[in-house]
């Protein structure tokens, strides 16, 4: 069971998301907040494993309190709810640590498959939203960054680039232990090593950061 919260400022949005995972038994709603201060207080006793949120939302929007949640509780698997034309907030979320996003006009069965591949540990990155993202970041570039990023790469032993590109391809740690023959622990240290190589602060960035120059 994939115990959820929903987190929007709309009701009608909260009721309709609820509808539509009720669908699924293996998913539980565990509760909902309309803003990130609600759910700030509801997640130390409820404890989800999952959480779908809204990105814009008054008090405290969703890419504050996906720093903050991720910050006291790095396992839970946060799902950022966006439209199409909100680049510099969805940058902005996955570099604080959200493990993805799904547009809000997408299908039933996308926003279930959403949480399930959350729950697994894998990154979502919709490809058209993604070239959007990657475009945001490069406005922040210089114009030798490509050539930095190539020397940056260099730094990574052959082994920890194969490592990082299963990570871009959202792959969860699992994932990569059985496509590589490696185990969980040997998998979490290449991680490690290759965020601190390349100055990236989590492997939603790091999926980005690869993305962009391939």
């Amino acid at each position: 069971m994939i115990n959820t919260i929903i987190v929007d400022d709309q009701k009608i949005v909260r009721d309709g998301l609820k509808m539509i995972l009720s669908l699924d038994d293996q998913i539980n709603i565990l509760g909902e907040a309309g803003n990130g201060k609600e759910l700030m207080e509801i997640v130390p006793e409820m404890m989800p494993d999952v959480i779908l949120m809204d990105i814009r939302m008054p008090i405290m929007d969703g890419v504050e309190t996906t720093k903050a949640i991720k910050e006291k509780y790095p396992d839970i698997k946060i799902i950022i709810l966006t439209t199409f034309n909100e680049d510099e907030f969805i940058f902005k979320g996955l570099k604080n640590g959200a493990n993805g996003y799904i547009l809000k006009d997408s299908d039933s069965d996308i926003l279930i498959n959403a949480i399930k591949t959350a729950y697994k540990g894998n990154i979502l990155l919709n490809p058209e939203v993604t070239k959007k993202i990657v475009n945001v970041l490069n406005n922040n570039l210089n114009q030798n960054k490509d050539l930095e990023n190539d020397e940056k790469l260099k730094l990574l032993t052959t082994r920890e680039l194969d490592v990082a590109k299963l990570v871009a391809d959202g792959k969860s740690n699992k994932s990569i232990c059985e496509e590589l023959f490696l185990t969980e622990g040997t998998v979490k240290n290449y991680v490690t090593k290759i965020l601190d190589k390349l100055e990236l602060d989590n492997r939603t960035e790091l999926a980005i950061y690869i993305n962009q120059i391939k």
